[in-house]
This record gives structure tokens, sequence and C-alpha cells, in this order.
């Protein structure tokens, strides 16, 4: 369960921003990639670093606003981080000591997605149309 519910969730995710149309789906990912950037804040899991990785992820969240790809360049380094955060003991949720190891699971999923460049579901799985000769 501590593998198959993160990738679901990150599944969830996907299908849950794929009906949203453009601007506003993209929008909503820079938001999402930009808390995430900042959430392990309060942790203080590596000291001074946490600032100066939210500072990146924020970089890559607002050139996500023109390229989907940065956004799932943030999500991979937020996938990184997370790794940092379970290996450290630190996870992203107190309470939840795995999180971190589930985030590091749940992210390349919307990554991937992300890099892909995040559109609708019926658009990834949508047959190429035959040209008839």
């Amino acid at each position: 369960m501590l593998v198959v519910a993160p990738i679901v969730i990150g599944l969830a995710y996907v299908a849950a921003m794929s009906p949203l149309r453009e601007p506003h789906r993209r929008r909503l990912n820079v938001l999402m990639l930009a808390g995430a950037g900042a959430a392990y804040l309060s942790s203080g899991g590596v000291g001074r670093w946490e600032i100066a990785f939210t500072a990146v992820v924020t970089y890559c969240a607002w050139r996500g606003l023109s390229d989907y790809r940065w956004i799932g360049v943030g999500w991979l380094l937020h996938t990184g981080w997370d790794v940092v955060h379970a290996v450290r003991g630190v996870p992203i949720l107190p309470f939840a000591e795995h999180s971190s190891t589930g985030c590091a699971i749940c992210d390349p999923v919307i990554a991937v997605w992300c890099l892909s460049g995040g559109r609708p579901l019926t658009e990834l799985f949508r047959r190429p149309a035959t040209s008839k000769a």
C-alpha cells in the first residue's frame, strides 16, 4: 500500500486536472507546484536549504506559466526533496511517518504528465487519425 496509494493519488490528481480548460489548468498546476515547493518550510529539516529550495521551485513554477515542462521539472525537484526528507526522518506531514516517501512516489506521476504537456487524459489516449489515401 505504501507504493500503490501514492501512485493512485498521482493518477487521481491528473484525472482531476484534466477536465479543466487552458489556461486555467496550467495556472492551477503552477499554484499547486508553488505550494508544494513551500510545504517543507516549517519542518526545518535541512535548515536554510529549505528557503533555497522554495526559491528554485518558485522559479520553476513561474517558468511553468508558459511551459508545462518547467512544472514537470519542479515536480521532479520536489521528488528529490521528498527523498532528502524521508532519509533525514523529517516527513512532510509530522503525524504521518511515511508521508515524504509517499510524496516521492506520487510526484513523479504528476511530473511525467506535465512533461508530456499536461494534456487532458482524453487527448493522451486518443489514437492518432489514420489518413485514407
